[in-house]
């Protein structure tokens, strides 16, 4: 979400992250070992009795609790159906903690690597996984959660940059240019697309947020779950040329029609909602600049270079939302 409060989480050291567990009844035998994740902090806890458990510290002021507890319900309400997902543990009946001005949660550790998106057959086996996930995420709405439209990941981005002088002036007339074609370019593929539905998401089904074993995929993360059309979950397993992606969403969609129906209109709303995610991630790292953990995480942030690439990927997504969709190929 945008207008998100800078928040310093250096006052999240190992004790207190320890002291947090101890206040709901868990007991670390001390090991810690941090995660990757920047948003959260997520840790992997080693208990005295059990197996390690992973702690996730939600960055304060970004969700409300009730944004928080409808993910906890939907990933809950996915496990009850026996799709493998990875819900928050109850503990004194809650999912969702307080300590010290944190909010955190806790997880079962699940093991896994990274899927294999090149090879068919797992790409046709993350497709019935995505269709099942879809399945139960059309049955009802969010009422708290955010919907993944034009104004919350293109234009209040786009006024958040601009309006805090980030761009460099030099390449300040560069940028408002080919941000105002890419976004008329976004919303004339919605307008293509016509009035397509939205459903519950993962809403980041990226590679990182997929665990890997012998018996499938685990989904992770559903940090950024949202309402949205279907493929926002489909796009991101997308990669290469034209060619290659096309072979890529036939295999994911011979997995996905198993389970739910897929609206080909949908298919217009590729490369408008990758631009989106593009300007959207510029102002969400933008917004964290004031983060301690900031520069060491993203270095390159805001030199001449970034804008520079920044201008030239958005050249290259208003040529591809003028292309055919992929199955016109």
């Amino acid at each position: 979400m945008l207008n998100v409060t800078p928040t310093n989480f250096s006052v999240l050291t190992p004790d207190c992250v320890l002291n947090a567990l101890e206040s709901i009844g868990l007991r670390s035998d001390g090991r810690l070992l941090a995660l990757n994740s920047y948003e959260n902090r997520v840790y992997q806890v080693g208990m005295e009795d059990g197996a390690p458990l992973v702690a996730k510290f939600y960055r304060p002021a970004r969700w409300t609790d009730e944004v928080i507890l409808e993910e906890h319900a939907f990933v809950q309400e996915l496990a009850e159906r026996e799709v493998p997902v990875v819900p928050a543990l109850s503990v004194a009946n809650r999912t969702l903690h307080h300590f010290d001005g944190f909010r955190f949660a806790v997880f079962p550790k699940h093991g896994g690597r990274a899927p294999e998106l090149e090879d068919r057959h797992t790409l046709e086996w993350m497709g019935r996984f995505l269709g099942r996930i879809h399945a139960v995420g059309a049955l009802r709405g969010f009422q708290h959660r955010p919907t993944l439209d034009i104004a919350s990941f293109g234009e209040q981005p786009r006024a958040y940059l601009l309006a805090h002088d980030f761009i460099p002036p030099d390449l300040d007339a560069a940028y408002r240019s080919v941000i105002d074609m890419a976004l008329d370019g976004v919303r004339h593929c919605f307008t293509r697309a016509g009035d397509v539905g939205v459903l519950r998401l993962h809403g980041d089904c990226h590679a990182g947020n997929v665990l890997w074993t012998e018996d499938g995929p685990h989904f992770v993360d559903f940090d950024d779950s949202r309402m949205g059309p279907a493929v926002q979950d489909l796009w991101m397993l997308l990669s290469g040329e034209r060619g290659e992606m096309v072979r890529q969403l036939t295999d994911v969609l011979a997995g996905y029609e198993d389970f739910c129906e897929f609206d080909e209109r949908e298919l217009h709303l590729i490369e408008a909602l990758r631009t989106l995610r593009l300007i959207h991630y510029s102002a969400w790292l933008a917004q964290r600049r004031d983060d301690p953990a900031f520069k060491q995480a993203f270095p390159w942030f805001n030199s001449q270079r970034y804008w520079q690439d920044r201008i030239l990927e958005l050249r290259e997504q208003i040529a591809l939302m003028q292309e055919p969709p992929l199955w016109q190929a």
